[in-house]
């Protein structure tokens, strides 16, 4: 009896510790779409339930030009940053997986050892980087900045799945003839599919949340991102802060992060716990 009594607890200890979690990571999210759909006369009004439907917010950061270019300026930074990391990873990964060579591993941890410099630290740097190459307040800019602090986790990833694939596979196709690209895209490549969908949706959400590099490479509203765009908007006085058009701004940017995740949640677990355990 006793140790029923315990596993009981034990397992409601369990669902309360989820409760928990899953309130403190939804219950922001919730509150500014509740926030969102509020007019200006009941933004200070505290609800935690939907009280009204308004939509009027959304109008108005859809009726702005700056917002929808800065949204499309973020589609269009994040695409490629996602196929530059996923074509550089794929082929670092073969590299550094199914190639032999001296200092492997030290290159492994040199990549890995960049991912853990704070972007303010190389800030400075980079922007001379950006300066000297011409790319100041072009997306092009945000996309260089971006690939090199995505790049680093993708070849990560990458490399791991890639010393988990067969060996019989490799070896067949050098039997059959297959250069080396030929074995990484039509041999390796439809394997890779979960690997690549957690390390690129992961890029795709780290350059579309991005803030800092936006905001100090970018200059004017139609070279803007989303993250910046929502951070200049702008209330009808000096001193106003349009909460209900910010809430909109942050849930139209956020419900696609969103969407993707919960299609790809089962390859970005598959993903991440490729070569975690052996067979």
């Amino acid at each position: 009896m006793n140790r029923t009594v315990l596993r009981l607890l034990k397992r409601l200890g369990f669902y309360a510790l989820i409760a928990v979690v899953l309130f403190y990571a939804i219950f922001p999210f919730y509150y500014a779409v509740i926030t969102s759909l509020k007019p200006s006369s009941e933004l200070f009004r505290v609800d935690f339930w939907p009280s009204s439907f308004d939509l009027v917010n959304y109008a108005r950061i859809l009726g702005e030009k700056s917002f929808v270019r800065a949204i499309l300026n973020s589609i269009l930074v994040s695409f490629s940053v996602v196929f530059i990391a996923l074509l550089l990873g794929l082929t670092a990964s073969y590299a550094l997986g199914r190639v032999r060579f001296r200092g492997r591993t030290s290159v492994l941890l040199i990549i890995l050892g960049v991912s853990m410099f704070p972007q303010v630290a190389v800030l400075s740097g980079l922007f001379e980087v950006i300066r000297v190459l011409d790319l100041y307040n072009n997306p092009a800019g945000l996309v260089l900045s971006y690939t090199i602090f995505t790049l680093p986790f993708t070849v990560w990833v990458l490399t791991t799945f890639m010393r988990q694939l067969p060996q019989e596979l490799e070896e067949a196709a050098i039997m059959d003839g297959a250069t080396p690209w030929i074995t990484l895209t039509r041999v390796f490549l439809p394997l890779m599919w979960p690997a690549m969908a957690t390390t690129g949706l992961l890029a795709f959400i780290a350059a579309w949340n991005e803030f800092l590099f936006a905001l100090t490479f970018t200059l004017t509203d139609d070279q803007r991102t989303v993250p910046v765009a929502i951070a200049l908007i702008s209330g009808g006085s000096q001193h106003e802060l349009p909460w209900g058009p910010i809430m909109a701004a942050s849930v139209t940017v956020t419900v696609p992060l969103v969407v993707l995740v919960m299609i790809f949640q089962r390859r970005i677990v598959s993903g991440l716990t490729a070569g975690a355990v052996k067979g």
